[in-house]
Order: C-alpha cells, then structure tokens, then sequence
C-alpha cells in the first residue's frame, strides 16, 4: 500500500452529515493542515434527522454548529453545508450539479469523499445518503471539469487530479501517528450526537484502536486508510 502523495495544496472533503469525517479522516487533515494545505468542508445535509430525541428543526441548528468546531480542531475554517434533506440524499443530477459547482468554487486539487460499498464494514449496511454522496462526489469531479456541463455555475475546473475514499478496500495510507489526538479531539466536539447514540461510545478507544490497527499493516504507529481513483 502507497501512501498519499503530499504534493498538493488544495483539497475538499465532501460528505454526508456531520461527523462522518470524523470517524477516521479528519485525523489525516489534522496532519495536511499542519503542512499548510487549504482544506474546505463540503457537508451535503445539516445531519438534522440523525438523533432521535431532538427534532430536526434543532438538531440540525445544532449539528452544524459541532460541525465548526470539530473543524477547527484540524484546522478547517471553511465548511459549507448544502442542506439537502437528511435520510432522503439522491445520488442523481441536481446533488451532481451542487458539488461541481463547489468544486469550481474552491478549485481543489484532491477531493477526499467516504466509501460508497453496500458493506464496507463486514455486515452492517452503509447509510444511503454516504453511498449517495461518495458516488455523485466522484461523478462531480468530472462534471466540474467539462465546460458543456452546467456552464451558468462558472468556468470549468480541471485541477482535481485525484479522489480519495475513506472506508471499504484501500490502496493508500496516511499516516497519522502525530495528528490522531486532533482527530480524537474533533470527533469529541459532536457531543450531542454522541450521546443521542445513548450507549458507552468512546471516541478515543474508537479512533485511537482502528487508527493503530490500519497503522500496524502498514508499518507506522497509526493510519487512516483510502482508496484512490485517479481522475
């Protein structure tokens, strides 16, 4: 497995809800926003029907805001949120048109995404709106690419060299030995949705264990795992 080429200045992370990022891959743009790269958030809902005791008309309010903190935490300043409709996210034309017009808006030259695998881990089935989003976020890429497509969003872009999917079976690594305990501290920020998942869920325990075991088959301390699809 290679790891990550670093030589690159500009990246855009583009996800589902909030704290999707969190789960693994914010501990990897702890480590690119320590070498001065310019990551921006791209979130496609607010997460508003992710916790059951809230309604979404506060829980959506308030996920947003954890959201902005748990960026700071790895140095993102930039996060947009999309606001398509939580648990209902269609993986068809208008969510395509969206992130290619954010795509020739910040102009990155790496775009990191989640897995879009029916079962990406064992059993449990992936959440319709991360298969939704991962897929159209690769499909977007080159959309945003071809100025015949949606010409009113702006001048095409064709800088994206590269996809990286966080989750499901990897061809590169970063290494995250330095930055996993931003990662941990970003993942704490969603503090109401954690506890609205009302079980024993240590973010620490969770992150620090599959960062070690991802860094041990590879041979670092600790990594987080991606597949690559050149672009």
């Amino acid at each position: 497995m290679d790891e990550v080429p670093e030589n690159w200045s500009r990246g855009m992370a583009v996800v589902a809800h909030p704290d999707d990022l969190e789960y693994g891959a914010a501990s990897a743009v702890a480590r690119w926003t320590g070498q001065g790269k310019e990551i921006v958030y791209v979130l496609v809902t607010s997460g508003e029907a992710g916790i059951d005791a809230l309604a979404p008309s506060v829980a959506g309010p308030l996920r947003e805001e954890e959201e902005r903190r748990s960026a700071a935490e790895v140095g993102v300043s930039g996060v947009e949120f999309l606001r398509h409709t939580d648990g209902q996210v269609e993986a068809g034309l208008a969510l395509r048109r969206d992130l290619a017009a954010a795509i020739r808006r910040h102009q990155p030259e790496v775009v990191i995404t989640m897995t879009f695998d029916l079962t990406p881990w064992g059993q449990s089935i992936n959440h319709a709106d991360h298969r939704a989003v991962g897929l159209s976020t690769l499909d977007a890429c080159r959309d945003a690419a071809n100025r015949w497509l949606n010409p009113e969003l702006g001048e095409p872009w064709q800088g994206v060299t590269a996809a990286y999917v966080n989750g499901g079976e990897a061809t590169h690594y970063v290494d995250v030995t330095h930055t996993i305990d931003r990662g941990v501290a970003s993942l704490r920020q969603h503090q109401a949705y954690i506890e609205g998942l009302a079980t024993d869920f240590d973010p620490d325990a969770f992150l620090r264990g599959a960062a070690e075991q991802a860094g041990r088959s590879v041979g670092c301390g600790a990594a987080v795992l991606f597949r690559r699809y050149d672009v």
